[in-house]
């Protein structure tokens, strides 16, 4: 499969990527950082899976349909995490993970 027809969901994979990993960072500088340790580690594997994803992708991995799978279970577990939290970086994250979920 060429990687055109994947084209919307590298981009989304790229999205969300960066989306978690603003709300790592913004996490990290938090007043009680030890309460977001939880978010901080899946803001890091989600963005580390939709990079992995978006590189399979776009080289047509044979195992792009497994990653990507994987991704998503990393994504929903991900926005579920940031959505307990009431702050924008956090709601941000979790809308873009929702978005890829999806």
């Amino acid at each position: 499969m060429s990687h055109e027809k994947f084209q919307e969901c590298i981009e989304e994979c790229m999205r969300c990527m960066m989306a978690c990993n603003h709300c790592y960072n913004a996490c990290l500088e938090d007043e009680n950082v030890a309460m977001m340790i939880h978010c901080i580690r899946l803001d890091r594997q989600c963005a580390d899976i939709c990079s992995f994803a978006a590189h399979a992708m776009s080289t047509n991995s044979v195992y792009a349909r497994e990653i990507c799978m994987i991704c998503a279970d990393v994504r929903e577990e991900c926005g579920n995490e940031c959505k307990q939290h009431d702050v924008q970086h956090c709601q941000v994250c979790a809308e873009a993970c929702r978005t890829m979920a999806a």
